[in-house]
């Protein structure tokens, strides 16, 4: 089932991993990496699109998050990366909410690694707006301010158009990795989270060259 799935993507251990990443074979479709079908659009114009799919209540995304942020400080120029929040059901909807509301008033890279923390570590639910907007007004944010950007229709929009974007892709689980709107890998897929940066790097460069054809 999907939802098992979803709870029990369960990161190979890293050994494994490198060993294979040091191996230099081909990637094997359907076990490194799946292809998207039909294709999805890129929202990024000319560049190669990376999108990252996790849910802030997703242990492996929050492990996963400082590897890719390793990752993305080497990240070509003609490469642009984003992320899609996943909410399963409607419960979990805040969530999606809080990483658009953060995007919106430019605080991504100084808060999303702390609404992890806070999540998974403090317990916290970060599921009611009032619970949201005192967590953030003890990072310095504006009550008011925040409160005003997390319930704008923009935030909302941008919350629906993120659960029409990863069911195009068919994700069920995170977290889950897009390159090109063409190919899905996933550190399960790869079998660690270290050898996944090497199947990303493998599928930009499949990506690159296909767009020069």
């Amino acid at each position: 089932m999907l939802i098992k799935r979803r709870r029990l993507m369960i990161a190979v251990a890293a050994v494994p991993g490198i060993a294979w990443a040091q191996s230099g074979r081909p990637l094997q479709e359907l076990k490194d990496f799946r292809p998207v079908t039909p294709p999805q659009p890129s929202e990024s114009g000319n560049k190669i699109e990376v999108v990252e799919f996790f849910q802030y209540s997703c242990p492996h995304c929050m492990s996963y998050d400082p590897v890719l942020q390793g990752w993305r400080k080497n990240l070509p120029a003609d490469v642009e990366y984003r992320r899609v929040p996943i909410s399963w059901d409607e419960k979990s909807v805040p969530h999606v909410r809080i990483y658009y509301t953060l995007e919106a008033l430019g605080k991504t890279n100084e808060l999303h690694s702390k609404v992890f923390e806070a999540i998974q570590v403090k317990r916290m639910s970060m599921l009611k707006p009032e619970e949201i907007a005192d967590f953030m007004a003890a990072q310095g944010i504006d009550r008011k301010q925040w409160l005003d950007a997390y319930n704008s229709f923009s935030v909302g929009a941008r919350a629906n158009r993120a659960g029409q974007v990863w069911r195009a892709y068919k994700i069920d689980g995170t977290p889950s990795m897009a390159v090109d709107g063409k190919y899905v890998t996933a550190p399960s897929m790869a079998g660690s989270r270290e050898a996944s940066l090497v199947v990303l790097d493998s599928l930009v460069q499949r990506a690159r060259t296909e767009r020069k054809k």
